[in-house]
């Protein structure tokens, strides 16, 4: 009994080809009973049978197991359910026979309200609050559920039955077959599934409105949401349509189920889970609103669908072998849904907007306490850590930068013949790796792992001499030190032109190329760029000749957007790593001073708020010369587009006028300030003005909260009662996410004990924690004093690693370092645990930044000539 506990997986002596399983949820008393008789195969000599279960009741009496060859019954002579191992033990009296046999289990549970495993949710039906029932079991609740083997590898069938309240909805991941109507109760039960990992089980409970649609090839396609917003769901479903055929064309592997179904619950910890056949998704990721909803929201929508239907291949047909193999199944189906969106939607420019998603991967993985892509899993609590920007954004960014490498057709070719290979069962990164390599011929496995199983990236050092480029690589920190990684890199690089594109595999720690071909393009003036389109997974560091030339590239508009965004982030980087001074960044700024593209602004707009926290840090005395600078920066952009969206402006432009006027309010502009509170005003008398569309809305809503204090609270009065009049998720988060822009330090405690209240749904908490830099100290005081809440609240999933960062990481002085490792001496979970370390490393790279800039010569004379600088 002692060998199975504290093992990271199950022994491999029983395995489960099939489940039938009896489920009758309880909607009002929040409990459930259920049954389940699981074909097992016992494959070595064993009395026990080792599987998952948690927060279970197990009745011994129900527990049996029956040999298929023999008509004896082997009852257990010990039942033991081991909590912190979340494992069930079955002890037998003698060797069971080996072969395939029947084990049978009765069991009871609680419909909990921590979004994971089998759970409740609430909804308004009529005025009157009501229940349903839910399930979210990656990466490990299926075993809160019903006693399984609840690892990836090891995949069953699944029939499954539910006892429900006959004038409810009861879906799962097949179509229903039989519905047996019993007065207030009926039995629905289901098509047998395919072969599936748990985590990729579900079924849904509860009143629902629905649309529907089929595909060319009769795949039945519907989005369920709650009653009266069925037409929220016709958008989600034109882009579901559309990106299954796309990726049955793509993977050359048709939709592999009869039906999907998508559903928006409104409580839900992820923004949404890709379980087989049957998609569960927070309400702000499916339902778009033609009237209330912004064009971020629609194209947030676009996105997450389409990542959540790449999983029903790259994940749900051919699975992670183990949690170490997350990567494959989030970084793929993160990289493939904007190659459906792009498809769908090309006018959203969004491969230029997937940049977003390398620098997130770039900025977690400059930390010392990042981790390789494939990161060894010892513990089921540690899986929900691994979530993050590594698996989905890097992991994202090494496939785009493979597929660059060898080509959009070999690389689509061999994808196919790996889902194929794969099908119905598992796979490890090494797999994938095999199956390009072979249809490539290129060095893959070579090549990747220098990516995949070591952390961090390199930064790679350019110089222009004598006719020749050199180069350098070394592993890049945000902290500054010198990593000792290496890698290879490929490296692309233009000269003075995108016509003159040239590329090599960088295998060492330095090279030299010569350029005399370029002879008369590399001239004085001719600009050298490197990583052309951001499509590898590294920063770029130019000596001071050619960052100058880049520069004046950029004023003059020769280099794509991709390729001013990569230049600006990397500067931004090298900033902050002390490799270059702030005076050099925020010339650079200024070149952006005529910037249009939407992707290219928004980036610069959040380094703005970066270096305005830091600065204040530093040099506070510097600020309002550096807030008129950034002022200075939008202009123009805010001067083109204005409060008023033209007819027929772009995606882009809908998109780029909330994120510029949001960031003119955060800075203080008067001008925007006053016009912000007129159209407030306007929208407080008439819902509908078509002053203050959806676009608009959080740019004036953080311009209401800039002028709020304690004793001049009308405006966040108002917020709070629109808060409380919209149905519509998309609007409440608009409001959480402006109110902690306030700068009063009363409003942000009123603002923090709000967002803990019942009146905000527990997983959308954390929009209220993006503080102004005055409310850190209060949001850190008061964190402290509701940690036992937070952690009652949020401990056992993912969320509370949110609070940790969003809370910790602004501070920039060692003492604060201190301070947080006392709070956290014995309060430290594991689930939170390497996100702690990130966000102390973080608050020491800002307190070694302010220090560098506080050492800075002459910094207030550069910054008072470009704020008041005449172009």
């Amino acid at each position: 009994m002692e060998n199975f506990k504290g093992q990271p997986r199950l022994p491999k002596f029983a395995v489960p080809k099939r489940y039938d399983l009896q489920l009758k949820p309880d909607l009002s008393a929040c409990k459930f009973a259920g049954s389940i008789s699981i074909d097992v195969d016992i494959v070595a000599e064993t009395r026990f049978i080792v599987l998952n279960a948690a927060e279970l009741s197990i009745n011994p009496g129900s527990v049996s197991f029956s040999p298929r060859n023999s008509s004896k019954v082997f009852d257990p002579k010990k039942v033991e359910l081991v909590e912190e191992d979340e494992i069930l033990v079955l002890d037998f009296a003698e060797a069971l026979p080996l072969g395939l046999g029947v084990l049978a289990i009765g069991f009871e549970g609680i419909l909990n309200d921590r979004m994971k495993g089998f759970y409740r949710s609430t909804y308004e039906h009529n005025g009157e609050k009501k229940n349903m029932a839910v399930t979210q079991f990656e990466p490990a609740d299926a075993r809160r559920s019903f006693p399984c083997w609840d690892e990836p590898s090891f995949k069953a069938t699944f029939k499954i039955t539910l006892d429900v309240p006959s004038e409810l909805v009861a879906l799962s991941n097949m179509p229903v077959i039989e519905e047996k109507v019993n007065g207030p109760l009926k039995t629905v039960s289901y098509q047998e599934s395919p072969i599936m990992s748990t985590y990729l089980v579900a079924y849904v409970v509860g009143l629902f409105d629905y649309v529907e649609d089929h595909t060319s090839d009769g795949i039945k396609v519907r989005v369920y949401c709650q009653v009266g917003k069925a037409n929220q769901g016709e958008f989600a479903l034109k882009v579901a349509v559309r990106t299954l055929e796309l990726y049955k064309d793509y993977f050359a592997v048709p939709y592999p189920l009869p039906k999907l179904d998508m559903i928006a619950i409104p409580d839900f910890a992820a923004g949404a889970m890709e379980n087989y056949g049957l998609v569960t998704y927070r309400e702000t990721a499916l339902l778009y609103d033609e009237q209330h909803s912004a064009a971020a929201n629609k194209q947030r929508v676009a996105t997450v669908v389409a990542h959540e239907l790449a999983h029903q291949w790259f994940g749900n047909l051919v699975t992670m072998e183990w949690w170490t193999h997350l990567w494959l199944n989030e970084g793929f189906a993160t990289w493939v849904s904007y190659l459906a969106t792009d498809s769908i939607f090309p006018e959203w420019r969004i491969w230029t907007q997937f940049l977003d998603e390398l620098t997130d991967g770039l900025r977690l993985d400059g930390l010392a306490e990042s981790h390789p892509i494939e990161v060894e899993i010892n513990h089921a609590a540690e899986i929900d850590e691994i979530f993050d920007a590594i698996s989905y954004r890097k992991g994202a960014s090494v496939i785009r930068m493979l597929q660059s490498y060898l080509g959009a057709e070999c690389f689509q070719r061999s994808l196919a013949s790996y889902i194929k290979k794969h099908a119905y069962s598992n796979a490890k990164t090494e797999d994938l790796w095999a199956a390009l390599e072979e249809g490539s011929g290129e060095p893959v496995t070579k090549l990747m792992n220098t990516w995949t199983k070591q952390k961090g990236y390199p930064v790679v050092s350019v110089k222009f001499k004598d006719q020749k480029l050199e180069f350098e690589q070394s592993q890049f920190f945000s902290s500054g030190w010198l990593g000792d990684g290496q890698w290879i890199v490929p490296i692309t690089f233009c000269c003075g032109s995108y016509d003159k594109k040239k590329s090599f595999l960088l295998q060492t720690k330095s090279e030299n190329y010569d350029v005399k071909e370029f002879a008369s393009d590399t001239n004085k003036s001719a600009w050298i760029k490197l990583n052309v389109d951001q499509t590898g997974f590294y920063r770029v560091k130019y000596d001071e000749e050619l960052a100058a030339r880049l520069c004046y590239a950029i004023e003059n508009k020769y280099l794509t957007p991709t390729d001013r965004f990569g230049i600006l982030d990397d500067s931004f980087a090298l900033c902050m790593a002390r490799q270059l001074p702030l005076t050099s960044l925020l010339t650079l700024m200024g070149a952006y001073r005529e910037e249009l593209d939407y992707t290219v602004l928004s980036n610069l707009i959040s380094i703005t708020y970066k270096v305005g926290r830091i600065a204040a840090d530093a040099r506070p005395e510097l600020m309002d010369n550096i807030n008129q600078f950034f002022i200075n920066i939008f202009q123009y952009s805010a001067e083109k587009l204005g409060w008023d969206a033209t007819q027929g402006e772009s995606h882009l432009d809908s998109m780029l006028r909330g994120e510029i006027l949001t960031a003119l309010a955060m800075l203080g502009h008067k001008e925007t300030l006053s016009e912000a509170s007129r159209r407030f005003d306007a929208f407080l008398k008439d819902r509908n003005t078509p002053l203050l569309p959806p676009d608009t809305r959080k740019a004036a809503y953080v311009a209401v909260m800039q002028t709020v204090t304690s004793s001049n609270r009308a405006g966040f009065d108002s917020l709070l009662k629109i808060y409380r009049e919209t149905d519509l998720s998309q609007e409440k988060i608009r409001i959480l996410g402006s109110l902690p822009s306030c700068p009063d330090q009363g409003i942000i405690r009123e603002v923090l004990k709000f967002s803990l209240s019942p009146e905000v749904r527990s997983q959308d908490a954390m929009y209220a924690l993006a503080v102004s830099k005055e409310g850190r100290e209060v949001a850190w005081t008061w964190f402290k004093e509701n940690w036992d809440l937070i952690l009652k609240t949020y401990g056992s999933g993912f969320l509370i690693t949110r609070f940790v960062s969003a809370v910790v990481s602004p501070f920039a002085s060692f003492e604060k370092v201190k301070e947080v490792e006392e709070f956290f001496a014995n309060r430290s979970i594991p689930s939170i645990a390497r996100t702690l370390k990130q966000s102390l490393e973080r608050v020491n790279i800002n307190a070694n930044w302010v220090k560098s800039i506080q050492a800075e010569e002459n910094l207030g004379e550069a910054i008072q000539e470009l704020a008041y600088r005449k172009y």
